[in-house]
């Protein structure tokens, strides 16, 4: 679900990555205690890296990695990914609204919305290259044609997509200004307190964990969602305890990566299913209904995008209810 590059809701990778780790080891293999300390690089990948001059001790330039290695602070400067040009493929799409310059979809849970490593194809934008043909070409990137914003992969609901450069120009200016109402409703473990409210932190990169994103201190940047729970689930809910769970509506006011599921995370109310922000144990019974619909991602669906056309200056406004496994879990809750 960004700014600098107006790639709403998740900010792209930076083009290029520095990595830095202290070593104080000493007279092993130079590859071995680097795969030891950037434990998400292989040793081939590191071998390349030495070959390519991308691995620095203290400001040296490192090249050999059968040396042994020298206490020290190591950074490793990784490349950009040099963007593929996607293929058309004929994939089904929910279309909710299209004309000559921009294209709004309901996009499945699965769905990548572009190429990236991992997911070299199957995407929204390999379907709309099948659709839009040649009218995509060029708006946006090789690697991104006429994508503005984009939602998680497991992210479902509704997003738009550029078909002409005005149209790509004036949707980009739009969420550079966060001039969109994008309301997402979401499933959690408990529920925030309070019910209504809204939370405003910086987010940017875990110090922890380079995958993902938490809120900070200082550094990264400002990220600020309205919340609302609109259904509480479970037992102690009626006898006036803490619910087991319960259905939020967020609204962004900024678009920052995975910027809902951190935000409920750090409320204590990670959205079910979250595999990276769920953390903390779930009560049996949700448990048991998530098992039973069988609900293997983050339940959060993008429900509405409002906007004002770039082209034409009318208002359009999108809504879309949670998908099947979102419904079937909501039901299941609802009994607790």
């Amino acid at each position: 679900m960004s700014d600098p590059e107006l790639i709403d809701d998740e900010d792209p990778a930076p083009a290029a990555e520095t990595l830095e780790a202290r070593i104080d080891l000493s007279g092993v293999r130079l590859d071995k205690a680097l795969a030891e300390a950037f434990p998400d690089l292989s040793r081939a990948r590191l071998q390349a890296l030495l070959a390519e001059g991308a691995v620095r001790r203290d400001g040296v330039v490192l090249t050999g990695g059968s040396a042994k290695a020298q206490p020290g602070l190591y950074r490793v400067d990784l490349p950009p990914v040099a963007p593929a040009a996607p293929q058309p493929q004929a994939l089904p799409l929910t279309v909710l609204y299209e004309d000559a310059d921009l294209i709004v979809i309901d996009k499945p849970a699965g769905m990548a919305a572009h190429p990236a490593p991992g997911t070299p194809d199957g995407t929204l934008v390999n379907a709309l290259l099948a659709r839009c043909g040649d009218s995509l070409s060029g708006i946006g990137g090789v690697a991104r044609p006429g994508i503005v914003h984009r939602l998680d992969k497991d992210t479902s609901g509704v997003m738009v997509a550029a078909k002409s450069d005005r149209a790509h120009q004036g949707l980009s200016a739009l969420f550079a200004t966060h001039d969109i109402e994008r309301t997402y409703i979401a499933l959690t473990r408990g529920a925030p307190t309070p019910l209504q409210g809204r939370i405003e932190t910086r987010i940017g990169r875990s110090t922890a964990d380079r995958k993902k994103m938490a809120v900070l201190k200082t550094g990264g940047r400002e990220a600020i969602t309205d919340y609302r729970v609109q259904r509480t689930f479970g037992e102690p809910a009626r006898a006036g305890g803490a619910p087991l769970a319960a259905r939020v509506a967020c609204t962004l006011q900024t678009g920052r990566t995975h910027q809902i599921r951190v935000h409920l995370s750090s409320k204590g109310a990670p959205i079910l299913g979250d595999p990276v922000y769920g953390s903390g144990s779930l009560a049996a019974p949700v448990r048991a209904a998530l098992a039973e619909v069988g609900l293997t991602r983050q339940a959060l669906h993008a429900a509405v995008l409002g906007f004002v056309h770039p082209i034409t200056g009318a208002p359009l406004r999108f809504e879309t209810d949670p998908p099947a496994d979102m419904a079937a879990l909501e039901i299941l809750l609802s009994t607790l």
